[in-house]
């Protein structure tokens, strides 16, 4: 074969190769401008020009490689460049799907709510499985969770499981016959779990009991939106709702953390207005499957679902919430540690030497203080602490949510975007639907808006009242009249084009910090209790 064949051969393998490359390169600016387009979150006037430059940009470069490649320099660098460009293009491909995937999955709210009914016994007992409840008698209570009640002893039937029941008036008597074996076990709701937790006489549930056997099933769910004709120009109201629970998103748990989100574009104002968990409420439900219009604790609304806890609010606050964000323990320190942490400032004589929500924690000191997840949950959930408790826990979490924002909106997001995709898959779920969350992405975008945060924290009196989820008494907060008006002039005020700040509020609690012996003394006498470890072993407590 003469060097001019050889030659000639090279050419054409050359050229083949240009033209796969080229193929490819095609391929993935086709599939890359159609995930741009389909994402929707970029402005038009950013959106086309970009399109625009993908596509010449690949022209540009299939000419090179095709028609201007003559030398073995030329060829490499044009084959290297093509190569680069068709790798960048695939991995963006990925990350664009990726993003509209998890946006996808959060906008589709589960349509059913998990329900965990479970047969406890004592640890000490010889009770191991479902078979050994033969001839067992269980304790079960008369009205309280009648449902759940009635799905495990039907899910017993179906496996031939005999046995003999007796009823009780409340959570307190039905335990109390548990520990003093009146009973071989009692059917519990897991919803419950928490307020078990709770009782002084029963903070080491998790560790003196075990669970037997389990049912689950599903209730129907459907939180629809009250959506805004545009959520870039008009003013609108958010529920955060966050459950005690380490779990799944869908599984129904007390409502921790109940924080209403009052957003207008036109002003650039944002009004966080916090309500205590254990705001004493009435009760409301479109289904009428909660205790509807008895007074209990806002947090046990989170055991009939969401739905209820937003329905609820409405009434007390005399407002319609447009949407709703369900959050859990486990989003709160998967997102924050997705975002590299966030940084909140703790002011003057505000510093914790401790979380009592987690003593294995470092606390916080006075200035400027770098959170993990863990760190940030603590923080958030810490109220023994505090001379103010409670109004001082939820501003706590106003903060966090507010350095958690302002990380998710700065150029930083680009460094730990991968993880923050990861961890919004299973963070949250809401009724606001895919196109008005980039919608207001793209408004983001463009606009720019210096957002101004605004704060309000409902306040009452502590006292003990009858919980009908319980059935005996707990600690409540009694709301005060004015915070409550206050609130409903502040929202209304935001939704109006106004400062919250036009509305005059009462004067602050004053704020500051108790002692670790002041603490230890409350909890010595009775007066605080301290929180139960998670009985999936977690190093994280549940507050109580």
């Amino acid at each position: 074969m003469s060097r001019y064949e050889d030659d000639e051969k090279k050419s054409i393998g050359f050229m083949i190769f240009a033209i796969l490359l080229s193929i490819i390169l095609v391929v993935f600016t086709a599939f890359l401008m159609f995930q741009v387009f389909r994402l929707q979150v970029l402005p038009e006037n950013i959106l086309f020009p970009i399109l625009l430059a993908l596509l010449l940009f690949t022209i540009i470069l299939v000419l090179l490689i095709n028609f201007w490649s003559h030398g073995i320099f030329s060829k490499i660098i044009f084959s290297l460049l093509v190569i680069a460009v068709s790798a960048t293009y695939g991995l963006g491909n990925y990350y664009l799907y990726s993003t509209n995937k998890t946006l996808q999955t959060v906008t589709t709210q589960a349509k059913q709510a998990k329900n965990t009914v479970s047969v406890v016994t004592l640890s000490s007992s010889s009770i191991e499985d479902a078979k050994d409840l033969e001839g067992a008698k269980l304790g079960v209570l008369k009205s309280i969770g009648k449902e759940s009640t009635q799905k495990s002893l039907k899910d017993l039937n179906k496996q031939g499981v005999t046995y003999t029941k007796k009823k009780y008036d409340n959570m307190p008597s039905l335990l109390k016959a548990l520990y003093n074996d009146k009973v071989d076990a009692i059917v519990l709701n897991e919803a419950y779990r928490s307020n078990v937790c709770d009782m002084e006489d029963y903070l080491n549930f998790n560790n003196e009991t075990r669970v037997v056997h389990k049912t689950v099933y599903y209730t129907e769910e459907n939180s629809s939106s009250l959506a805004v004709s545009d959520i870039t120009s008009k003013p609108f109201n958010i529920l955060i709702s966050g459950n005690d629970s380490f779990g799944s998103l869908d599984e129904n748990s007390r409502s921790d953390v109940d924080m209403l989100v009052t957003i207008n574009p036109v002003t650039s104002t944002i009004l966080l207005t916090s309500i205590p968990r254990d705001a004493f409420v009435s009760e409301v439900c479109d289904d009428y499957a909660c205790n509807y219009g008895a007074q209990d604790k806002l947090t046990h609304t989170g055991i009939y679902g969401v739905d209820t806890t937003k329905d609820t609010i409405e009434n007390l606050l005399d407002i319609d919430i447009n949407y709703v964000y369900r959050v859990n323990f486990t989003s709160m320190i998967n997102i924050v540690d997705a975002l590299g942490g966030v940084d909140v400032t703790v002011d003057k004589g505000m510093a914790v030497s401790k979380f009592y929500t987690n003593s294995t924690l470092k606390g916080v000191h006075e200035g400027k203080n770098h959170l993990d997840g863990k760190r940030a949950l603590a923080y958030s959930r810490e109220r023994k602490a505090y001379l103010d408790g409670d109004v001082q826990r939820a501003r706590n979490q106003q903060q966090v949510l507010q350095a958690m924002f302002k990380k998710a909106t700065s150029p930083d997001i680009i460094k730990n975007y991968t993880s923050l995709l990861n961890a919004l898959i299973d963070a949250f779920d809401t009724n606001m639907t895919t196109s008005e969350i980039t919608s207001f992405i793209k408004y983001q975008i463009q606009a720019r808006p210096s957002w101004k945060f605004e704060q309000f924290v409902l306040k009452g009196d502590s006292a003990l009242r009858v919980s009908p989820e319980i059935g005996s008494e707990v600690s409540v907060v009694l709301l005060y009249d004015s915070y409550i008006n206050t609130a409903h002039e502040k929202i209304q005020a935001v939704l109006d084009g106004k400062s919250s700040d036009t509305v005059e509020a009462d004067e602050d609690v004053p704020a500051g910090t108790l002692s670790e012996e002041e603490i230890e003394a409350q909890i010595q006498y009775g007066i605080m209790t301290e929180p139960p470890v998670d009985e999936e072993g977690s190093d994280i407590y549940y507050g109580n």
